[in-house]
């Protein structure tokens, strides 16, 4: 049972990213719900669960094992550039950028995903090993398009849209199988869009995660790309300076 002060908290995240609270269980269907734990997403008649953790888990072994290295890299992360994660998703890849030490201003559009990453990083928060990486990531729930405007120009806007997922661990299918049920495909003219606002706003480079032999995004082909095993980072230049006129 949560206590009335989980409760409060919980009620504030899920209605500052525009998610109506129930009572109950769905009878069908992808879901939030609310535990001791924090938020998670569920599946009715499903058992196991999707949560954000960048405290344990693969977070955890990226955090004292290494990793990110490719990530890094695309992004020029020795230059400290201030990066803009434009679909957020569970936040991985934005918590790596702030692990190697660079100021990360996320954006995610789906109020759900929305409320899963904001208690991911208020745990995240709360907790003394990754605080204080935790602190170097600004999260707003919305639409890049509609945001970036407002804010200061960021060096790199960085964009992981959604695609077949190629392994095959049951915890990585049954992840991209509810994401892909509440979130849905992305059509040719949003990613189109996504691209061309990410390359409007960004002072000096755009970069876009793609799977490995994945086309390239919105059909625009990159000025260099840094190749992994299994991902690809690919870089596109800003198309003109930015709109908003800020440095």
């Amino acid at each position: 049972m949560l206590s009335p002060t989980a409760q409060a908290v919980f009620r504030q995240h899920l209605a500052e990213c525009g998610v109506e609270v129930m009572e109950g269980l769905p009878e069908s269907g992808v879901y939030l719900l609310a535990d001791e734990q924090g938020l998670a997403l569920a599946k009715a008649g499903e058992k196991g669960v999707v949560r954000v953790d960048f405290v344990h888990g693969s977070a955890q072994h990226r955090r004292l094992y290494g990793g990110g290295e490719l990530l890094g890299k695309a992004v020029n992360h020795r230059s400290q550039p201030r990066v803009w994660d434009g679909t957020g998703g569970l936040g991985r890849d934005a918590f790596v950028l702030a692990s190697l030490g660079l100021t990360v201003t996320v954006s995610e559009r789906h109020p759900v995903v929305a409320a899963l990453l904001a208690d991911g990083l208020r745990r995240a928060r709360e907790d003394a090993a990754v605080a204080a990486i935790a602190e170097r990531i600004a999260f707003f729930p919305g639409e890049m398009q509609a945001l970036l405007p407002a804010h200061t120009a960021p060096e790199v806007v960085y964009l992981d849209p959604m695609y077949p997922q190629r392994q095959k661990s049951a915890a990585v299918k049954k992840e991209m199988a509810y994401f892909h049920e509440l979130v849905g495909a992305a059509t040719a003219a949003d990613e189109a869009l996504l691209l061309q606002t990410a390359r409007r706003h960004a002072t000096k480079r755009v970069v876009v995660k793609r799977p490995q032999g994945g086309a390239v995004l919105a059909g625009a082909a990159p000025a260099f790309q840094y190749q992994g095993k299994s991902t690809r980072f690919d870089v596109y230049l800003p198309l003109a300076a930015p709109v908003n006129g800020l440095k």
